[in-house]
């Protein structure tokens, strides 16, 4: 128990140091707006990279084939996103989307 709170204690700690000078000195850095607009294309960029990988090879090996139920609920995401700009309904239709086409794929008895 004792290693376990050295542990949580140590990690927290390394974390803060870490992140505090950054946050510290935010308030005196003066960056340039062409700096702060490339900071905008950060959230999707990586968020790209956590998906891509898990939508185009749920099992490790490529699968851009229409089993690939995760493929059509990005598909039919992209295309309501482009569509609608809302995020809440691009999330809604792309699960709903990917749950659906699952469930046909088991039930013909192909996944």
């Amino acid at each position: 128990m004792m290693y376990e709170i050295w542990l949580i204690g140590g990690m927290s700690l390394v974390t803060f140091l870490v992140r505090y000078p950054v946050i510290a000195m935010s308030g005196r850095l003066n960056l340039s707006p062409q700096f702060l607009q490339l900071l905008r294309y950060v959230p999707p960029t990586v968020l790209t990279a956590i998906v891509f990988p898990s939508v185009l090879m749920p099992d490790a090996t490529l699968a851009i084939t229409p089993t690939n139920a995760r493929l059509m609920g990005a598909i039919a995401a992209l295309l309501v996103g482009l569509w609608q700009k809302n995020l809440l309904v691009t999330i809604v239709v792309g699960m709903a989307v990917f749950f659906a086409w699952q469930g046909l794929l088991t039930t013909i008895g192909i996944a």
